[in-house]
Parts: C-alpha cells; structure tokens; sequence
C-alpha cells in the first residue's frame, strides 16, 4: 500500500468530498471520534512502523501478492484475454481482509478497546473477528436477521473466532440495518470504542482510508500485468459493486488513465424494475445514507428504499461517495446482473476454470459478454471472494 496516494481529480478533496459526493454527515456525538480519525488517518499509515506492520501481515498473514491468473477457457469463450485477480485466495476468503488489517492497527494506534463492525454476506465480519482475535480485541459484529440465515456458514467462523453477531431485526434486515445498529452501538460508546466499516461508504474519512487499504488490488495488477502483459495497464476493470470496496480497490491505480475502461457491476435482482434490485445507479438519486452524500435508491419523500439481491454483500441501496462521482463524472461505466445472471455466470467460471467464485463476484463476470472487448485487449474481473460461503443458493440450481 502507497502510504499517501498521489492525487488526482477523483480521488477525495481535503474536505472529504468527490465531486458532490461524500462529506460527513454525522450525529454530534459522534463528531469527536469521526474528527479524531480524520485528523490522523493519513499520518499513521504512513509511518514507516505501520507500513511496515501492515506490509509483512499481508504477506505472512494474508497471502499477498494473490495471484493474476489468465483465464485460458474463459478468454476463449469471450474471444479475449481475462485475467482473474484471485482476492478469493486471500486468509479469510476475500478482499475484506486487507481493510481490516489497517484498520484493525489503526485502531491500536489511537487506544481503542473494542472494535464493533457491520456485515451483510459475513466476509467483512469473518475478517473483522480474524483481526480482533489476532490482536485481542473484542468484537462485536451486526448482521440482518436474514443475511444470518442465508450466511450461516460465516455466522459460525465469527462465533469460533470469538467474536459475539448481534442480530439486525428492523427493516429488510440486511446490509443496509445492519449498518444502522452497529452506528448506533458507535454513537453510544463512542470513546473506547473503534467502527471498521467494511466499505467505502460512511462518513469521511471512511471511503478514502478504505479505498486506502484496498488499494493494494490495483497496486499489485501493475507489476503482475506488466510481468504477463508487457504493459502495466490493462483495457479494462471490472469488479462487482455493492458499497464497493473491491472496486474502489480495483479501480484506485488506474483512475487517472482514461485509457483503462472502469466498468462496475451492480446487482439487478430479479431485475431492475421489478421492484426487486439493488441497481443504485439505475433506480437511484443523490441523498444522504450513513453519513455521507451519495447516490441511493429512495422514495418521492426521500425514505430508503428496501434493496434486493441473491448476493448478501451487494444487498445495499446505496453506493460508495467515489462511486457516485464516477458514475456522475462518467468516468465509470455502471452495468447490472440479475440473480440469474449471477448463478449462471457462476457455474460457467467453475466448469470452464474449476474456481467457485462468491455470488458477488459472479455478478462482475456476468457481464463479460457485454463489454465489446476485442481480441488483443486485456480485461481484469477481480474475484473478490470464493464461493464456499454461498454453496447453499448454488445448489438450489443444481438438478
């Protein structure tokens, strides 16, 4: 990780804002943690001590470099060269890790006691209770009712690694409550106690110190193209979105190359106007959601919309701050998959690769035909996740 990213036009203004998007829309009570972290953030991560803790945990720890892997069957399918950034291969089983390692020593830095974090498919939480068993610290994790049913498998790591799930039973009783409860946990213990947010979403300086974290992903498709390629950039990135930390860390390197197409993938639904989507972008418009200025899919009256996905972790009405200044900026390319879409593209990548990826995930590689990419170009999906979690949904679709 680059301790201070250079900046450019689409990374975050000194006042936490994208564009419109972002700031930091809090409660008072709040306001002493949120500022303690801003005022911070930045120093902490890049003294040598951090970086070098941080560095050798995501090798000795982690895994990384996760491999670049060149997707033979599946390039000759789409009659162009895909390549997989394997974040399925990281400890844990996802990309969440890499955020939960710096915040997790962030939070040692700055005294904390106790870590609460929210969760919607269990990867963030699993990687939250990984890091507070390593340090010894306790935790505690917020999931929506439903997402405990259809996640149970991550619901029994958490327990096993000690930390305690409390149940989001209000609302959709997903992501988006999830998120409610564990800031209001926050706002009611607010000196002892430090929020890992999973995403790039909340208040600033949440999105950029995540996107921090996670900008390893792109960091590390740099050299790893140029080592297969010969070049260090590639035609396009794709990544799934929910809040949409892998994207942010996917994207984060190639931001001011307007050369490389940036494609984001939402979760359709049973498709899009249905009645039952996540497709922010879509069915979206700006408003405030968890602290920050965004785009969210909302009433007339300006009411949450209940979101809908068959991926637990794209189940959010919302996008990250930066997301919203891609897609408005039209830096981004915003496309959607259905469920459907989903498991299809699901069981294509484990009969042509024999790699099982996480439902979020498969919503990226849905879109694959869809992108127009020609022969010579080179196309990177960032498989955020292994899909050990989802085989309950999948084999629902099996004869």
């Amino acid at each position: 990780m680059e301790a201070v990213a250079e900046k450019n036009s689409f990374q975050v203004n000194n006042k936490g804002y994208y564009g419109t998007f972002g700031g930091a829309f809090i409660p008072e009570m709040l306001y002493p943690n949120v500022e303690e972290l801003r005022e911070n953030y930045l120093q902490i991560i890049a003294e040598p001590a951090f970086q070098k803790e941080y560095n050798d945990l995501l090798r000795d720890y982690v895994g990384r470099p996760t491999p670049l892997y060149r997707a033979n069957r599946l390039s000759e399918k789409y009659q162009t060269n895909i390549f997989l950034k394997r974040e399925d291969l990281c400890h844990t089983g996802a990309h969440k890790i890499n955020n939960t390692i710096g915040q997790i020593l962030l939070a040692k830095r700055l005294g904390k006691q106790r870590v609460v974090a929210e969760t919607g498919a269990g990867q963030h939480g699993v990687a939250t209770a990984t890091v507070c068993a390593l340090m010894n610290i306790e935790c505690i994790v917020y999931m929506g009712e439903l997402d405990i049913e259809r996640q149970a498998p991550n619901v029994a790591r958490m327990k096993m690694l000690g930390a305690e799930v409390r149940s989001a039973t209000c609302g959709s009783k997903t992501l988006k409550d999830a998120t409610n409860e564990a800031m209001r946990h926050w706002i009611n213990n607010p000196v002892d106690t430090h929020y890992i947010i999973g995403s790039v979403v909340g208040p600033h300086p949440y999105p950029d110190m995540v996107a921090r974290f996670q900008s390893i992903i792109s960091e590390e498709m740099r050299w790893q193209l140029k080592e297969q390629t010969g070049s260090e950039t590639p035609d396009y990135v794709v990544a799934c979105v929910g809040g949409g930390s892998n994207a942010a860390g996917a994207f984060y390197h190639f931001l001011d190359d307007e050369n490389v197409k940036l494609v984001a993938v939402e979760a359709a639904g049973q498709g899009v106007n249905t009645g039952h989507s996540a497709a922010t972008t879509a069915l979206g418009k700006p408003g405030v959601l968890h602290g920050s200025r965004t785009i969210l899919m909302q009433t007339e009256d300006g009411q949450v919309t209940e979101p809908y996905s068959i991926s637990a972790g794209l189940d959010y009405p919302g996008i990250g701050p930066q997301h919203a200044y891609l897609y408005d900026s039209g830096r981004g390319t915003f496309l959607s998959a259905t469920d459907e879409e989903a498991v299809q593209a699901a069981f294509e990548l484990t009969r042509l690769e024999g790699i099982i990826p996480a439902l979020e995930s498969s919503h990226a590689l849905a879109v694959l035909g869809r992108l127009g990419a020609s022969l010579n170009d080179t196309v990177v999906v960032n498989l955020s996740g292994r899909g050990d979690k989802d085989m309950a949904t999948y084999m629902k679709y099996i004869d």
